[in-house]
């Protein structure tokens, strides 16, 4: 369904030549929601039901079920969900090559700004139209399996059969980043951007938990600034002391006065009190 609304807005664009904008995208997206989530539901109220499939490996629905009721919700199912996507996709895609090919051939209007926005178009639509493809492969076997299941045949679908089909659909929604890497330039450069900011972010986070980090006293030079208690205004030291949120301040007393050598590994005979303080 959202390959469905991808084609059906550039149907819209290109042939109506009608502008969509941010709503309308929502709107489309709550659509695409509550329609899977309407036919993914209906099974958990009774109409079919979720069971093993036959390699036993993964859950779907009772395809092999002879109830009515079950193989009514199938070919609702097989209907809504396959061919009405993959219906509208062939039309939206048509119409938006013809509508391209039809203005190639207008002479009035080959302008370099007609044909740059007709280029575009269709390396848009190739793109979209690969999408599409590789929705085809991934599914077209499942379904077809399915149908054998569902409508007698299922003495012919093995589990060794049924596997590869069941993880070739799986693995569809891992195509299309891929296909839009390599065909789309503007997809490639906000994935670069979205990158190189996350990057970013991370080294300022690193840079500033290193700035932030309270270095150890041995990571750090000790400079002491010794003032007598009996040194009056006069006598203060010169220097000029700083402190900041990571400073580590030490008052040392003694009885009396003497010049104290931090760097120095001998013990002194005079009693000393140390007292740290650290700032709030």
């Amino acid at each position: 369904m959202t390959l469905a609304a991808l084609a059906y807005e550039r149907y819209i664009r290109v042939v109506h030549a009608q502008v969509v904008d941010f709503p309308w995208a929502w709107r489309a997206i709550a659509h695409i929601w509550l329609y899977s989530l309407a036919w993914t539901g209906a099974p958990l109220l009774g109409w079919n039901r979720y069971t093993l499939e036959i390699h036993q490996l993964g859950c779907s629905l009772d395809w092999a079920s002879k109830d009515p009721n079950d193989a009514s919700f199938i070919l609702f199912f097989l209907f809504a969900c396959f061919f009405v996507p993959v219906g509208i996709m062939v039309y939206c895609y048509g119409n938006i090559l013809y509508t391209v090919r039809m203005l190639r051939s207008l002479q009035d209007l080959q302008t370099v700004q007609i044909i740059k926005i007709l280029r575009y178009e269709k390396k848009v639509a190739a793109m979209f139209l690969l999408m599409i493809s590789c929705f085809l492969v991934c599914w077209t076997p499942y379904a077809v399996v399915s149908m054998m299941e569902a409508f007698g045949r299922k003495a012919m679908v093995s589990p060794t059969v049924a596997i590869i089909p069941s993880f070739f659909a799986k693995s569809s929604t891992a195509y299309n980043p891929v296909i839009y890497v390599f065909m789309s330039r503007k997809f490639r450069r906000y994935f670069l951007q979205l990158l190189c900011s996350r990057l970013f972010h991370k080294i300022s986070w690193l840079q500033q938990n290193l700035k932030e980090r309270q270095p150890t006293p041995a990571e750090r030079p000790i400079r002491p600034i010794v003032v007598s208690s009996a040194c009056d205004s006069r006598d203060r030291p010169k220097k000029r002391v700083t402190f900041n949120s990571s400073s580590i301040v030490f008052i040392i007393t003694s009885d009396n006065f003497q010049q104290f050598d931090v760097t120095s590994k001998a013990r002194d005979s005079s009693q000393v009190n140390v007292i740290q303080v650290r700032p709030l």
